[in-house]
């Protein structure tokens, strides 16, 4: 049985052909890039130190689908944008083991973060992992990559920092709250990719077309279905 939405979605951003996927990372397929905002590896370790009983296994779900996606997609570079590590509480040493063997797992791929401020706080990943890190922006064809969603003259930029989510309204009080990809005329939001963080709401420009994922599928914001 097919699922009801499509796994990505393709769109032309900047003259490119672009697939944001509903595992909520973006894929460029021309260059083979994998594209991935905001997945604060170690925030609930972070949040446990602080005596909060938040669950453990994050960094291994986290880990576990971009293994899923590496799997899947012909892919040459991984660019993280920004939020690497959460803080300095993240780097306990069981979250790092778990990324040094992740890392050792993918030795041949080119990985890059572009810093964001989490980044900053927490520190760069250890130079034994082989991750470029460089700072905002990072000048990839018609893109800037960056954490911060600030505008880059003559660039499109490619963004998190925000974790973008909108919200669907059903019949009565009903609504539940998505993940969504914002694309924009000259800047496009990548949802969260980490599976213990927030998000925040947003509201459709006229300009924008958003797209929510949820259940495994990805589909766009009818533009006569956007709540005012």
């Amino acid at each position: 049985m097919s699922h009801p939405h499509p796994s990505h979605q393709a769109v032309q951003v900047a003259g490119s052909e672009l697939w944001l996927l509903a595992e909520k990372a973006l894929w460029w397929p021309a260059e083979q890039v994998l594209m991935v905002a905001d997945i604060h590896f170690g925030k609930a370790a972070s949040y446990r130190a602080l005596g909060q009983p938040v669950p453990g296994g994050t960094t291994a779900s986290n880990l576990q689908r971009l293994d899923a996606l590496l799997a899947q997609l012909p892919c040459r570079r991984l660019i993280f944008l920004g939020d690497f590590l959460h803080s300095r509480e993240a780097r306990t040493a069981r979250t790092l083991e778990a990324l040094a063997d992740w890392r050792e797992r993918h030795a041949a791929l080119s990985v890059t973060l572009v810093r964001g401020n989490h980044d900053k706080r927490a520190g760069d990943p250890p130079a034994e992992w082989n991750i470029e890190v460089v700072a905002e922006p990072l000048l990839l064809g018609p893109f800037a990559l960056q954490h911060e969603p600030a505008p880059c003259p003559g660039r499109h930029v490619l963004a998190g920092h925000l974790h973008p989510a909108y919200v669907l309204r059903g019949r009565g009080r009903q609504q539940v709250r998505l993940p969504c990809f914002v694309i924009g005329e000259g800047l496009s939001l990548l949802p969260s990719f980490g599976s213990f963080t927030g998000a925040m709401t947003w509201e459709i420009d006229e300009n924008e077309r958003v797209f929510v994922v949820g259940d495994g599928g990805i589909w766009e914001v009818p533009a006569a279905r956007r709540s005012k």
